[in-house]
């Protein structure tokens, strides 16, 4: 899977904190806990929150048809996290940043329950599963990748709270789909 670091902030390699497959909600984040490493002084930016999805399986192939047993996460990696808090001057200003931060760990909380639900519930060709399970991954990936990308744009980072409210809608929506569509399961 390739390193989405590169189309977008929010994702990186190393795994710290995990939310399973049987979570009703995102982690809640803090300054104090999730932010842990060093901040990046060439970037114009106040905060990154660095995270990760990570998907693995087991198949079996029973009567021509192909089942899966799929594990699911994201993480959030505290060493790579990291907030200029120094210049983030108002205790308000520094909650709207955690706000938008913790948009980016919503978008990949829905992007979990999409994953689980688009990979678990497809019928897969015997001759190529594993190619198939490789395109779906990526689609997903891509798709998140480029909400992500938007997020940051339009918001602002942030700082464009009339957008940043428009965006809060729009992942409150996504989460609840998402949950909604797990419970008919």
């Amino acid at each position: 899977m390739k390193n989405l670091l590169i189309a977008f902030l929010s994702l990186l390699i190393i795994p710290l904190v995990s939310f399973k497959q049987d979570f009703t909600e995102p982690v809640q984040l803090d300054w104090n806990i999730h932010f842990k490493g060093k901040p990046d002084n060439n970037s114009p930016f106040y905060a990154l929150t660095a995270m990760t999805w990570k998907y693995s399986y087991g198949s079996t192939v029973y009567r021509n048809r192909v089942e899966i047993k799929l594990q699911n996460e994201i993480s959030i990696d505290k060493s790579r996290s990291w907030v200029k808090l120094d210049k983030v001057k108002t205790e308000e200003s520094r909650q709207n940043l955690l706000h938008h931060e913790q948009g980016h760990v919503n978008i990949q909380y829905v992007l979990l329950m999409e994953a689980d639900r688009v990979l678990k519930n497809r019928n897969y060709s015997v001759k190529n599963y594993k190619a198939q399970i490789s395109q779906l991954a990526n689609e997903i990936s891509n798709y998140f990748d480029t909400m992500q990308k938007n997020y940051d744009e339009e918001t602002e980072h942030g700082s464009n709270h009339k957008m940043q409210a428009r965006w809060d809608k729009i992942i409150s929506d996504k989460m609840e789909e998402s949950k909604a569509a797990a419970e008919l399961k």
